[in-house]
């Protein structure tokens, strides 16, 4: 797979599927990007399950933070990637060399490594790279066009603000 574009469907589909995330370089600090993903990612009724080694044992919005993928409760349905390109490529060989097999693998903005992208696929794991799923989420879901800004997605239908979580607000034909 080419990872220079990534279809809606495709990006909707991971989105659609996943409930449990592991979110490698999770800060507590509130004005990181990690912070903020993470804040809005359990809004929508995802699990995320924070790693950071530095913090391991306390907690970051009510989450405990873990040490490191061996230390999860469960095999994560993705892994979120908030660290350079060249330790993104470390924490893929490790997954690989381990027991785990998430679903998906996820790069954050400016992140990517080819390699480890094409180790993952070949072990039957999807791989977005260079993207936000709190960005995807609230632009295929509608939501955030609701600020202002540019979905890409063009319709008719004005949006509403369900009740409760907008968790699976992506699906469609009726399921919720």
């Amino acid at each position: 797979m080419t990872h220079d574009s990534y279809s809606d469907a495709y990006i909707k589909d991971i989105l659609g599927e996943v409930k449990t995330i592991a979110m490698v370089g999770a800060s507590p600090n509130s004005v990181r990007p990690s912070y903020f993903v993470m804040k809005y990612m359990l809004s929508k009724g995802y699990d995320v399950w924070p790693i950071n080694p530095g913090h391991a044992g306390k907690e970051i919005l009510g989450q405990r933070v873990h040490a490191g993928l061996p230390d999860l409760p469960d095999t994560p349905d993705m892994v979120d990637i908030f660290r350079n390109s060249a330790a993104a490529g470390l924490i893929v060989e490790d997954i690989l060399a381990g027991p785990m097999r998430p679903k998906v693998i996820w790069m954050q903005l400016t992140v990517r490594n080819d390699e480890a992208a094409r180790k993952a696929e070949e072990a039957g794991i999807k791989v977005v790279m260079n993207r936000c799923p709190k960005i995807e989420y609230g632009r295929l879901s509608g939501e955030i066009g609701w600020a202002g800004v540019n979905s890409r997605t063009i319709s008719s239908r004005r949006p509403t603000m369900k009740g409760g979580f907008q968790h699976r607000g992506l699906r469609t034909n009726g399921k919720s």
